[in-house]
């Protein structure tokens, strides 16, 4: 069986593999001049291969968009799965993120790469569109098949894949993999063809939003974020409120910046918040976690008396980073150049307050291109989740970000990436 995969990345190599193990003959085509250029960018140049996360049931679990189609595709190809494949030595870090241990993305390209041997590659070649041919003018067509395209009301017939058009010919195939990518990071070639291609073949594209990225922040707040700008926090816990429920917790490091919040549990919450109205939206920071108000009172008398004959706005530095202090003093409505010693239980009650609920009010999010990875894409009901084909277009199949499921930062959503890319290149029956 020749097969043709559309696009280079993580989901499109783990197809063409996946498909080479069959016994196939694969042909991988990529519009970039070279293979995996996102995935050299993942993790800060480092990538965060997968999670060490022990069920993939827990991988669904962070996956908020659509994680359960994802089922058959994770059994199929798990987080143990890709770390044999590659075969390179790994470390577990913080949130049981997985990464090699030269801390180099390029690392896991070549170990990829060397698994495509016997795999046909073209770069620079832009796939243009899906050849398809109509099953029910075919002479041989079985009646089952010519129900079945009378009873398909959007398409009224029943189509197959049968060649790929590109800019330097076209490629014909037995059954053609669509691994184009999302929106985001169009620079290394995911500028959203493949949502075009399957749109002209009758396929749904669901609303294309950005996922794991920064958020801004209304005027109301702006001004704290652009006096921490730059200013990371670590060990701090964030909660998400919509219309004052709380929708959203998370645990570790996020980033100030001149538009608003970033880093890693700001980016997960907008995985969560991409699904909801982002009415009256805020984000409410605890900078001392481990210390409940009672606690955190004790440890701020307990400076106080060290520097009492100081002014507040030089007796914080045990307690915050120096660029914190300015901006806590204020919220406080405190005098920077009071005397520790004259500070009030209500000043003191109040500065507490600050320090366990810094809350920022959220406008929205950054542009796509800016995001990690894109929401929505490929309706998952056009979708076989056991098989990754197409329920439109015989012998189509997608894998990776295309398809409308995404997930927390940690790993996750290159693990999709390596499963359905797996799922779509196994062969049939």
């Amino acid at each position: 069986m020749k097969v043709v995969v559309i696009g280079g990345g993580p989901a499109g190599m783990i197809s063409a593999y996946s498909s080479k193990k069959q016994g196939n003959e694969v042909i991988l085509i990529e519009k970039m001049d070279s293979l995996g250029k996102k995935l050299l960018i993942t993790g800060k140049g480092r990538c965060n291969i997968t999670s060490s996360v022990e069920t993939m049931d827990e991988f669904i679990v962070n996956t908020p968009g659509n994680g359960r189609f994802l089922y058959s595709a994770f059994q199929n190809f798990t987080n143990q799965d890709i770390i044999k494949l590659l075969d390179i030595p790994t470390k577990v870090e913080r949130g049981n993120r997985i990464f090699p241990v030269s801390n180099k993305a390029e690392d896991v390209l070549k170990a990829l790469l060397k698994k495509l041997e016997g795999v046909t590659i073209y770069t620079n070649t832009t796939a243009e569109k899906i050849i398809v041919k109509n099953l029910v003018e075919e002479k041989k067509v079985s009646k089952d098949i010519e129900k079945k395209a009378i009873a398909e009301k959007k398409k009224n017939n029943i189509t197959k894949a049968v060649a790929v058009k590109t800019n330097t010919g076209v490629i014909e195939a037995d059954k053609i993999i669509l691994a184009t990518g999302g929106m985001t990071y169009p620079v290394t070639g995911s500028t959203g063809d493949g949502y075009r291609m399957a749109k002209e073949l009758g396929h749904t594209i669901t609303e294309l939003k950005p996922s794991l990225v920064a958020m801004t922040a209304k005027e109301s707040t702006l001004y704290i974020c652009k006096k921490l700008q730059g200013l990371t926090l670590k060990n701090i816990e964030i909660t998400v409120y919509e219309n004052e429920k709380k929708v959203y917790n998370d645990f570790g490091e996020m980033l100030f910046t001149h538009f608003g919040i970033s880093g890693p549990i700001i980016l997960s919450a907008s995985a969560h918040l991409v699904r909801t109205k982002m009415n009256n939206t805020k984000i409410q920071i605890d900078l001392k976690p481990a210390l409940s108000e009672e606690k955190l009172n004790d440890r701020i008398l307990r400076d106080f008396d060290k520097y009492k004959n100081k002014e507040i706005k030089n007796a914080l530095n045990d307690l915050l980073p120096q660029k914190l202090i300015p901006v806590i003093i204020e919220l406080s409505d405190i005098n920077p150049n009071k005397k520790v010693n004259e500070i009030t239980k209500e000043e003191r009650f109040k500065m507490i307050h600050n320090l366990k609920c810094l809350t920022i009010e959220i406008k929205g999010y950054r542009p796509i291109d800016e995001a990690i990875i894109t929401s929505g894409g490929i309706s998952i009901k056009e979708i076989n989740p056991k098989t990754m084909e197409s329920k439109l277009v015989e012998n189509l199949y997608f894998a990776g970000e295309i398809i409308d499921v995404d997930a927390y930062t940690g790993g996750f959503n290159l693990q999709i990436a390596y499963s359905t890319g797996y799922t779509a290149g196994l062969n049939k029956g």
